[in-house]
C-alpha cells in the first residue's frame, strides 16, 4: 500500500540542519538545493512509530503488535545493527507546483523568520548569555508519501497521522502545530 499525504502546519515550525550563521540565528531550518525548507522522512518516520507504539500499546486488540511495527519501521538487532523496515517514508516537500512558483520568482528567503528565546533563572532573571535565535518556516502545507506499506496496516498508519499534532523543534513552545491528511491511497494487487 502507498499512502499520499499533505502535512499542513499551522504555525512557526523548525526542522533543524544542525547549522548556525554565525552571529545572527543560531539554529537553521534544513533546506533542499533550492533553499527550500522540507521535512526528513526519517523525522516523519521516528514521530509516526513513536504514534503507532503508543496506540499499540493503549488498544492492542485494535492495532498490530509490537512485531508488526518493528516490520514496518524496521528495528535495532543487538544495538550496532539497524534492521530496515519495508516502508518508506520520504521528504515532506512543496507539491511541485508550489515548489515551482516560488523558485521562479524568488520567494524562497520569504518562508523564514526568526525567534528568539532565552533561559530564566529561579529569580525570573535571564541568564547571561543564554539569548538564542531560532530560524523558523512559516506555516505552509507540505506533501510526502510512505510507500510499501503492509495493506492491513492502512488504518495503524491513517490513526498515527491523526495522533501526531506537532512537528519539530520547540514543540512544547508552541512551534510545529501540524495535522496529517491522506490525500490517496493506493493498495497493492498482490
Amino acid at each position: 500500500m502507498n499512502i499520499h499525504y499533505k502535512l499542513e502546519f499551522f504555525s512557526y515550525w523548525h526542522c533543524g540542519s544542525g547549522l548556525a550563521a554565525g552571529a545572527d540565528v543560531d539554529l537553521l531550518t534544513i533546506k533542499d538545493e533550492y533553499d527550500l525548507p522540507f521535512v526528513p522522512g526519517k523525522t516523519i518516520k521516528g514521530l509516526l512509530r513513536e504514534a503507532s507504539e503508543t496506540l499499540a500499546a493503549l488498544a492492542p486488540d485494535i492495532y498490530p503488535s509490537p512485531e508488526k511495527i518493528d516490520e514496518i519501521y524496521g528495528k535495532a538487532n543487538d544495538g550496532s545493527l539497524m534492521l530496515q523496515g519495508c516502508a518508506f517514508f520520504s521528504n515532506a516537500e512543496f507539491p511541485k507546483e508550489d515548489k515551482d512558483f516560488i523558485i521562479k520568482n524568488k520567494y524562497a528567503r520569504s518562508l523564514f523568520s526568526s525567534v528568539s528565546s532565552t533561559a530564566i533563572d529561579d529569580a525570573g532573571i535571564a541568564k547571561e548569555h543564554s539569548l538564542r535565535r531560532t530560524e523558523v518556516t512559516l506555516p505552509c502545507i507540505l506533501t510526502g508519501e510512505i510507500l510499501d506499506l503492509p495493506d492491513d496496516c492502512g488504518k495503524l498508519m491513517a490513526d498515527s497521522m491523526a495522533f501526531v499534532k506537532r512537528l519539530g523543534a520547540n514543540r512544547n513552545r508552541g512551534l510545529g502545530r501540524c495535522r496529517f491528511t491522506i490525500t490517496k491511497t493506493e493498495v497493492s494487487n498482490g
